[in-house]
């Protein structure tokens, strides 16, 4: 239901000639359907957003974040990558699209990438346990096991109890064991 009244509010919005109200509302919607599961929906959705002509900046970055995580959803690394490009360029202050990317870069084998915009989440963002476990986990991925270590004792730290730090919790217990001699 939100979904359908947020496109119905979009496009009344945009017959009244509001376009960037419609794009902010095109883009609720999106965020609706990818809460709802429905990546494709959403992809379409933030694809009728950005096509309303938002102008750069922030919010702008936010819908091609948003419009990355459906279609990383959908399996489409590339295009996502290039969502999360604009993103980083039109909202280079948001650790989350820095996040993002990060472990896109990861996923995708991109370790020198995923490197560098992890350190910016960190920058960003030192005290949040989703960037410290995903320091950890490309510093382990690029044989820095003592900074893996270092980032997800700090993810425990900071989280204990929600799901970044319990994953944390669970790479220093396997690494624990994977470092115990054979007996």
């Amino acid at each position: 239901p939100a979904i359908v009244a947020f496109e119905q509010a979009a496009e009344e919005a945009e017959r009244g000639g509001e376009m960037a109200q419609s794009a902010r509302l095109w883009a609720q919607a999106g965020n609706a359907a990818l809460a709802s599961g429905d990546a494709a929906k959403a992809r379409n959705d933030f694809d009728a957003a950005l096509a309303r002509g938002l102008p750069d900046g922030l919010e702008k970055g936010e819908v091609h974040l948003d419009r990355a995580r459906a279609l990383v959803a959908l399996g489409d690394v590339a295009a996502a990558r290039d969502s999360l490009d604009v993103a980083l360029e039109q909202a280079p202050r948001d650790p989350l699209g820095w996040l993002l990317s990060a472990t896109l870069a990861r996923r995708s084998g991109e370790l020198p990438l995923a490197q560098a915009h992890i350190a910016r989440a960190v920058q960003l963002s030192p005290d949040d346990a989703s960037v410290a476990l995903e320091e950890g986990n490309i510093a382990i991925l690029t044989n820095h096991e003592d900074v893996a270590r270092s980032a997800w004792g700090r993810a425990v730290r900071l989280a204990p109890e929600a799901a970044a730090g319990k994953a944390a919790a669970d790479n220093l217990s396997r690494l624990a064991v994977a470092g115990k001699p054979a007996g």
